[in-house]
């Protein structure tokens, strides 16, 4: 079984006063891979601008521009078309044996950077006080176990939405026991990182069904984690929502975290305070809409302040 969903997702940065270049990465290309077909995508860009685009190691589809004439606004609109199948059902439990082939996947490059900590999922004293806590029992194996601490994660963070920033890592949310769909990932991805197993982020988006009680933003991206299991592959978790990943998910990016795969992330010149406004929507391709679901732009919690006309303000979305 799949599914076929469009997705639009737009991006509004407006400047206090007129920059005069902008040179930006954009990650808003869903990815083919075993489970997902893109059909088509689409981007563009206000002023308009020549795209440009390369894929990282992961397969993630990055599209770059530089717009060098004065401007105030700048607008990215991304559209979609993707069918998503149906995950094959995952056995209950694994065999405890994994365990000790995990222990032979360090000394493979292919999982380094999944199994070493990365800039926002550090090893800190809080860290290790939740691992600690939620460690595997004797006995457990490991696909049980991270079943277990993604609905854990759940019930022990609230979500709260703009309770932190792009740069935020999984101890700002450990301490404040709450955070976002990213600081959800980042958590989890630490757990998995503490027992040995590979993890990594994603980055995409949720259908949210009705009937479903999804506790993440219906206008807004997504975040993830997956963890890679010998004989099984990488398997994704959705702590935010207590779910496993499955035919709602869309996946965009690929990193060891959030820092790797912003959707949007650039410099710009000129001495001007920047808004970013983003919306997000992804509906299955047969329903109905119109463009005046997106007249309406969510305001986000980010504002850089002025800088200098010599230095260049990074831009980053907030989840």
């Amino acid at each position: 079984m799949s599914k076929l969903y469009q997705v639009r997702h737009v991006t509004r940065y407006r400047y206090e006063a007129e920059i005069s270049e902008n040179i930006m990465e954009v990650r808003k290309c869903p990815l083919t891979r075993d489970n997902q077909r893109v059909m088509s995508f689409q981007m563009r860009v206000k002023p308009r601008a020549k795209l440009s685009k390369f894929e990282e190691y992961l397969g993630t589809i990055v599209h770059n521009f530089d717009i060098p004439q004065p401007h105030s606004e700048l607008t990215l609109t991304a559209e979609s078309l993707v069918e998503v199948k149906t995950p094959e059902e995952l056995p209950e439990r694994a065999e405890l044996g994994m365990w000790d082939e995990l222990k032979n996947l360090e000394n493979q490059t292919e999982y380094l950077d999944f199994i070493l900590f990365s800039p926002l999922v550090k090893r800190t004293e809080r860290l290790e006080s939740l691992f600690a806590d939620l460690k595997p029992s004797e006995g457990e194996d490991p696909l049980s176990w991270l079943k277990r601490v993604n609905l854990e994660l759940n019930n022990r963070l609230a979500y709260v939405e703009l309770s932190t920033q792009v740069d935020s890592s999984a101890d700002e949310a450990l301490e404040k026991d709450q955070g976002v769909c990213q600081d959800f990932a980042h958590v989890m991805i630490g757990m998995g990182r503490m027992a040995g197993i590979p993890s990594r982020y994603v980055s995409g988006y949720l259908f949210h069904q009705e009937g479903c009680n999804d506790r993440s933003c219906a206008d807004a991206t997504h975040a993830w984690m997956e963890a890679y299991l010998p004989g099984l592959g990488w398997i994704g978790f959705d702590p935010t929502n207590g779910i496993l990943a499955g035919d709602r998910h869309i996946v965009t990016a690929l990193g060891r975290d959030y820092k790797d795969v912003p959707p949007t992330r650039g410099v710009f010149r000129g001495f001007a305070a920047s808004e970013l406004s983003v919306a997000v929507q992804v509906t299955p391709a047969d329903a109905i809409h119109s463009d005046d679901d997106f007249k309406r732009m969510d305001e986000s919690d980010y504002r850089s302040e002025p800088e200098p006309s010599s230095a260049a303000a990074a831009q980053q979305q907030q989840q």
